[in-house]
């Protein structure tokens, strides 16, 4: 039994086996001894997309790993049941970004998986929806994608899923992965990075405003801070009634006169308290 890579969901398998033994072998997790009993405390991790099961036959092979996976697709659920025993019970057939991941797990989970290119960039945000309650992603994505995650100020690639996942995780670009990796081939070159959560508990400022702010300012990317941010600048001047000389007292400040590509996550905190 073959799966067809269907377009509409992006697919492309992975077919590289040492590609795939890499990827299992990035996630840095251990087992830990329970008390006195000898029993191991085993990392709870969960897979997107596993297809047919190339990558997930090494996770299978981690004593130290509780594997739950995630499939959308029909016809990949029924070949990973039928070639993998061990699947069963521990397959969810479900879209992940639909899927509430608090009704499958207790507590902290590790995410992997080659992740479908038309939807990374909603995995990543749903991720950060989860942020407290997962320590390491491990990931291939399209690799413009992977540089810009892991991308540092003042660069073009730079952008809003580079402020938006750096406030919270610690993003290694771990190695490219060529297209003829995978079937059917894509059209670009893919790269795996490892996410690892910071220790930052909060961002002390209104974390909806620094998300607005952020996602408003890279979307106009070529202007100044003072030009994206001109509706924000307008509605708070309304709102704190000031005068045409108070509102260019409030921009004169040397943030307003950068780029957004400037600008790290803390300069980005530091903007959002001054709204």
């Amino acid at each position: 039994m073959e799966v067809r890579a269907k377009k509409s969901l992006g697919q492309h398998f992975l077919t590289d086996l040492s590609i795939a033994r890499q990827i299992a072998d990035a996630l840095l997790v251990s087992g830990n001894p329970c008390g006195d009993t000898g029993a191991t405390h085993l990392t709870d991790v969960l897979e997107v997309g596993p297809g047919m099961g190339v990558l997930t036959q090494y996770l299978l092979q981690r004593p130290e790993i509780n594997l739950k996976m995630v499939e959308i697709d029909k016809e990949s659920v029924d070949y990973l049941l039928l070639n993998f025993p061990q699947a069963n019970g521990r397959l969810i057939e479900a879209d992940f970004l639909k899927l509430r991941l608090e009704n499958f797990f207790r507590g902290d989970f590790c995410i992997i998986g080659n992740f479908p290119y038309n939807i990374s960039s909603q995995i990543f945000f749903k991720i950060l929806d989860y942020r407290n309650s997962v320590p390491q992603v491990v990931c291939m994505i399209q690799k413009e994608v992977a540089e810009r995650i892991a991308e540092k100020p003042g660069t073009k690639t730079y952008g809003i899923l580079s402020v938006l996942l750096q406030a919270w995780y610690d993003i290694e670009y771990l190695f490219t992965v060529g297209e003829g990796a995978f079937n059917p081939p894509p059209k670009v070159k893919s790269a795996v990075i490892r996410l690892t959560r910071n220790s930052r508990t909060s961002l002390g400022c209104d974390e909806s405003l620094f998300k607005t702010i952020v996602k408003t300012s890279f979307n106009q990317r070529r202007k100044t801070i003072r030009n994206s941010l001109k509706p924000l600048i307008q509605d708070k001047a309304a709102k704190e009634g000031w005068s045409a000389e108070q509102t260019e007292a409030f921009v004169s400040n040397p943030v307003f006169s950068l780029r957004p590509e400037r600008l790290g996550v803390d300069n980005f905190i530091a903007l959002t308290l001054k709204f």
